[in-house]
């Protein structure tokens, strides 16, 4: 096992939430049951964004443009890119992304772990369709490192407890950050496609 010497990054993409009464009684009711779905076996996080007006190729060229940028991040580690780019028909962008999911950073105490998925935009005129897909957890490197595959880790069987009221003690910190980071990258290319 190769080991990797990186400073940690603090997860800079959150964004300060705002809580509806329904979360203030239950903080955790957003990643409760169901958001995480599956299909076919396979943890998908999906959703179509409007652009109203914008051709197939100012789609395109608007979300290739972002995943440029982000590949650069200062979390994101230095094996992120860009796959697939279908320039011809300005169809499909694959971006194969590794990053860190910091859960705690505190003096003598850092908890994180590296993040992989696949981001894919289908591109269409006046829309894309975006995926989160193939989430792997690189965990505990520096120790005991532990792969871990979303299916196994972060759905509703084994992401919360028995009677799906909770998030699971130690599965739940993923679930909850990945969630995170998913409606901030589908809220970022909707802004971005809004421009």
């Amino acid at each position: 096992m190769m080991s990797l010497t990186v400073t940690a990054q603090d997860n800079t993409w959150e964004k300060t939430a705002t809580t509806s009464q329904n979360a203030q009684q239950n903080p955790d009711a957003k990643y409760l049951t169901g958001a995480v779905p599956e299909v076919g076996g396979r943890v998908i996080f999906e959703t179509t964004i409007k652009a109203p007006g914008k051709s197939k190729k100012q789609v395109y060229d608007c979300i290739l443009s972002y995943f440029k940028r982000m590949i650069k991040e200062p979390n994101q580690v230095g094996q992120s890119r860009i796959t697939e780019a279908d320039s011809i028909g300005n169809s499909q962008i694959v971006a194969n992304l590794q990053e860190w999911l910091v859960f705690k950073n505190k003096p003598l105490e850092l908890d994180r772990t590296r993040l992989f998925y696949h981001l894919i935009a289908d591109c269409n005129d006046g829309e894309a369709t975006i995926k989160m897909t193939r989430i792997v957890y690189l965990y505990d490197e520096e120790r005991e490192p532990q792969q871990l595959v979303a299916e196994e880790w972060i759905t509703d069987r084994y992401g919360l407890n028995k009677k799906q009221t909770k998030l699971a003690r130690v599965s739940g910190k993923f679930r909850r950050k990945t969630i995170d980071r998913k409606n901030y990258l589908f809220e970022t290319i909707k802004q971005e496609l809004s421009k």
